[in-house]
């Protein structure tokens, strides 16, 4: 079994902020020379997530929406008496989840038509990373 390992590197302007990656990962897919396998796309911090969907901005804002309706920022969360103010991230990011693997067929992404892989950032403005980890043969 072949494997392929790369980092994607974030530093957001915003506190929340959503990135199409499907680009970066299939590239990593296609550097791998793998033709049948998976990649592992997964947030390396407690506060991002990764997610298949629909690539449409309308989507993107109901998205943001309904989790800032889930998990709305504010001050009054438990985790913050430890000195953190990022409770609704950690809320969110569980929500939506850190991780996703993609099938890869005949050496290409193989997602549905309007599928694309995104970056979910909702504490921003610092370094994260994020790791791609295609694996097959």
């Amino acid at each position: 079994m072949k494997t392929k390992t790369d980092y994607l590197i974030f530093k957001t302007k915003n506190h929340r902020e959503y990135h199409d990656i499907t680009d970066d990962v299939a590239s990593v897919v296609e550097k791998s020379g793998i033709q049948e396998g998976m990649v592992l796309i997964s947030a390396m911090h407690i506060t991002a997530g990764v997610w298949v969907n629909d690539h449409e901005d309308g989507l993107i804002k109901d998205i943001d929406e309904w989790l800032e309706g889930l998990a709305p920022f504010r001050d009054d969360y438990h985790h913050h008496q430890t000195g953190e103010t990022n409770g609704d991230s950690h809320l969110k990011s569980l929500t939506v989840g850190h991780q996703v693997i993609v099938p890869i067929t005949e050496g290409a992404l193989d997602l549905g038509p309007w599928q694309r892989v995104y970056y979910a950032e909702f504490d921003g403005r610092r370094k994260k990373r994020l790791v791609i980890k295609a694996m097959g043969e």
